[in-house]
């Protein structure tokens, strides 16, 4: 078997008592994905049909995709990018998506098509994210757009509950999060999204707290942890990263929350399941999704009324396993 089997065990998570109805404690299973499908549609599109063949067959309650729907060496095209919404809208259940880098961020690039990222995510907004959430069931959706007016642009910020459970998606993409010396359009596109972006996640933990949620799961796109912080340790978040503000607010909500927090997220194609903030805050797990070339899914298994809550396992795609 390939290393990407080689996973820590999901830890115990610490959990207060909480009285919670019948419907409260349903248990139930959901997929995560991200980084996928990369490559050219003519080698990859097949696999990922399979792919979702496979998802399709767990009749999962929803789908978690956490960006980068292609490759960063393909166009960023209407075309390529229609693609992938007609795909999601091919899985079972409801589809909760947020963007990654490469179908906006880094669409300047060459061999991308040389795109306005700016335009693109503008492209994005207007396709993936209007009304309801995507997939063949899909479900109403708390917006940012919505609920905050003074964040109005930002309507990939979403969130919906279900058993108790808070499920967030905010707009944290790789390259840095967008925070780029190359163009100033792309540093003032950063600093407006990471304030929207903190003043999410702070109201979606507020409201879980309010609530009384037994858990919250959280989906961002980028890799924050390639960068080098420890919050408060010998490592330290660089001086120019595109994260700190975004990972210290998460840190201190997730403390104050007290109860268990899967951040799920992807960008570097390698999965596995770590505690990254184990002494500020030792309640968060973070679930790095498959991608790219191992073009496999996860399978979340939600349980309420147990201590720990989550439980994770691949969910492999046969046209790979084949080979």
């Amino acid at each position: 078997m390939s290393s990407f089997m080689k996973t820590a065990a999901l830890a115990a998570l610490v959990t207060l008592p909480t009285i919670f109805s019948a419907q409260a404690q349903e248990k139930f299973s959901f997929v995560a994905m991200g980084d996928v499908p990369y490559g050219k549609p003519e080698k990859v599109y097949d696999p990922f049909k399979s792919l979702i063949a496979a998802v399709n067959s767990k009749k999962p309650a929803f789908t978690l995709h956490i960006g980068d729907i292609k490759s960063g060496s393909t166009p960023c095209s209407d075309r390529m990018l229609v693609d992938q919404f007609n795909f999601m809208n091919t899985l079972e259940g409801a589809v909760l998506y947020t963007p990654g880098d490469n179908e906006w961020t880094d669409c300047h690039r060459k061999n991308a098509g040389k795109f306005d990222p700016l335009d693109r995510l503008s492209f994005l907004r207007k396709t993936f994210f209007q009304g309801k959430s995507l997939g063949r069931n899909p479900i109403a959706l708390e917006r940012q757009s919505d609920l905050m007016p003074a964040y109005a642009t930002y309507v990939e910020n979403a969130r919906f509950a279900r058993s108790g459970i808070q499920v967030i998606a905010a707009h944290v993409v790789g390259s840095n999060n967008n925070l780029e010396a190359r163009d100033p359009s792309a540093a003032a596109e950063f600093f407006a999204r990471d304030e929207a972006n903190r003043a999410w996640l702070g109201d979606s933990f507020d409201k879980a707290i309010r609530e009384n949620a037994k858990a919250v799961v959280l989906g961002v796109h980028a890799d924050m942890f390639r960068y080098d912080f420890n919050l408060g340790g010998k490592e330290k978040f660089l001086r120019h990263s595109g994260f700190k503000k975004f990972a210290e607010l998460l840190v201190t909500k997730a403390k104050a929350f007290g109860k268990p927090v899967l951040l799920i997220y992807g960008d570097t194609h390698q999965f596995m399941v770590t505690r990254p903030f184990i002494k500020s805050a030792p309640n968060i797990n973070a679930l790095q999704v498959f991608g790219a070339k191992e073009m496999h899914a996860v399978e979340v298994t939600v349980d309420p009324g147990s201590d720990n809550v989550f439980a994770i396992k691949p969910l492999l795609n046969p046209a790979l396993m084949a080979n």
